[in-house]
């Protein structure tokens, strides 16, 4: 299947299209470029940078590759890398990566950015996440697989938000948020399991229940973190849900969200 490229877009000499890619009316497309099959790029989009983006991507008028908004970034070459599947939707800005934070920022598969958002320099996007309107995601944030944002959400520097997460619209987080879990408010809070995306998902019903009796025994207690996280292990560790976890809270630098 042919490349298309509107008589009205701009693809630089140096840029990459393999088959299928679509580029609609106004479109830019820099020289560093590379576009795997099938993607679209829609009327109004600036892609620009070492980027790299997946095959059967939709990019919607918004801006990628671009510098990032970091005093101590000074033109060093870095990068964004895009998997497949990904739907980018109107106004989104997706910065390059800086060389004290990796040089990459990466975005997963089967991801959905709504309208809005920002992904600052060196952030990590697993696959399958779900980002809300007006999310405004800092510098080095990592978000794991199958994590929801919820809309109008700040994300602060280097936060991590752990697979299968849930955080409420309009909470502004802070610290970081384990995995399997729900955060919501400003400042953002631990409010439970996430029940309703862990059955959606299909896990079992004993992992389900592990998982709630381990959030009650973190965090509902007058133990030292540690130690509670240890009665965890000991108790429901044979769970790999429940070991997940646990890594995940131990090897926090930002703290976790209270309770």
């Amino acid at each position: 299947m042919a490349v298309k490229i509107s008589p009205s877009a701009v693809v630089e000499r140096g840029a990459e299209l393999e088959d299928g890619v679509i580029v609609e009316p106004f479109a830019y497309v820099g020289p560093k470029v590379k576009v795997g099959g099938g993607t679209v790029i829609k009327s109004g989009a600036y892609i620009t940078g070492d980027t790299q983006i997946g095959r059967e991507c939709v990019i919607f008028s918004s801006h990628i590759g671009v510098e990032p908004q970091d005093l101590k970034y000074k033109g060093e070459e870095t990068k964004v890398v895009i998997g497949d599947r990904v739907r980018i939707r109107e106004y989104v800005t997706i910065h390059k990566g800086t060389e004290g934070g990796g040089g990459v920022t990466q975005i997963g598969d089967d991801v959905l950015l709504m309208a809005y958002v920002h992904v600052a320099h060196d952030v990590k996007i697993g696959n399958k996440v779900i980002v809300a309107n007006a999310v405004q995601i800092a510098g080095h944030v990592e978000i794991g697989d199958w994590a929801v944002i919820g809309g109008l959400t700040g994300i602060h520097q280097f936060v991590r938000i752990g697979k299968h997460a849930m955080v409420g619209g309009a909470s502004a987080v802070h610290r970081d948020v384990p995995p399997f879990t729900v955060a919501q408010g400003n400042r953002a809070k631990l409010v439970g399991i996430n029940l309703v995306g862990l059955k959606r998902r299909g896990f079992s019903r004993e992992s389900i229940r592990a998982l709630s009796a381990a959030f009650e025994m973190a965090f509902k207690t007058e133990e030292p973190l540690l130690v509670a996280l240890r009665r965890v292990e000991e108790e429901l560790g044979d769970f790999p849900e429940i070991r997940e976890f646990v890594s995940f809270i131990k090897e926090s630098k930002r703290g976790i969200c209270p309770v």
